[in-house]
Parts: structure tokens; sequence; C-alpha cells
């Protein structure tokens, strides 16, 4: 477990930006946290890197459950599940086809077993000071390739 303090926005770009570098086909990023955590946020930045534009468009995918991005490493389906019952719909949006590329999940609990075990889980809190806290679990040693952002330095 990576616990990295994000005390801004421009933290949480920067996490993401550095995650998108580490991102390759077959991943799948858990974004887990309250309401107004940070998801969609880190979810852009992470796309905007990804796709190497930063002025890209990502609309939230709240409405239209998966909105999929043409990034130069592979294809990456950005879900948000936050109003799907369970996993069954799932397959009407493309789930398996998605996983061959990157997927980044917004609201990972509805996954139910079709989570990837081997995904990056990132669990993004309110911190008491005002800014958030990402806790990140999964990946193995892969973790250890973020430097210095766990003590909360730029990478």
């Amino acid at each position: 477990m990576l616990e990295i303090p994000l005390s801004d926005t421009t933290a949480t770009h920067r996490l993401g930006q550095a995650l998108a570098r580490l991102l390759t086909a077959g991943d799948a990023v858990l974004l887990e946290g309250d309401l107004g955590a940070g998801k969609t946020t880190l979810a852009r930045a992470l796309l905007r890197a990804l796709c190497a534009d930063p002025d890209m468009e990502v609309p939230s995918p709240s409405y239209t459950l998966v909105q999929v991005y043409d990034a130069p490493v592979a294809e990456v389906a950005h879900f948000d599940l936050w109003r799907l019952d369970g996993p069954g719909a799932l397959f009407e949006l493309g789930w398996d086809d998605a996983c061959e590329g990157i997927v980044v999940v917004e609201w990972p609990d509805r996954l139910g077993t079709l989570a990837p075990p081997d995904a990056l889980r990132i669990h993004l809190l309110h911190g008491a000071d005002g800014g958030r806290v990402a806790r990140l679990g999964g990946w193995g040693a892969r973790l250890a390739q973020l430097g210095n952002m766990g003590r909360g330095e730029q990478s």
C-alpha cells in the first residue's frame, strides 16, 4: 500500500500523469472514494496524459457509463458505474473488449467478480487539511516506480 497526499488539484494531476507513464494494454485502474473525493479529476488527468493531449475534452461518463479514447499505448475505456445495478450490464457496455486495452473504472464495487485481480486500486479520501489522500494498492513492485510521490514530493 502506498499513500500519497494530494494537497490540491495540481497534485492530483501530477499523480494522473505519473500513473499514465506506467500503464500498458491489459491494465485496469479502479478508482474508489466518496462523491467529491476526486475520482473524475484523477481520471481526467490520467486520460489526458495517456492521450498526450493536456487540453482534451474528457466528459464524465456518468450518463453514458463508458467513454473510449484512442491513446498511443492502447485504447482506453473510462467507465463510471455509479448508476449500474451490478456486473451483468457490463457485457453490453463492451467490458470484455475494453479489458484488452486499459480500463479506468469509477465505482468499481459495481464490478463484483469481474474486478480484475491484478488491478491498481486507488482509494481517494478527503484529507483533514482540505486536500485529498490517495491510497494505492495492487501492482506490487510497480508502485515503487512512482518514486517520491508517497512522501509528498513531485515525481
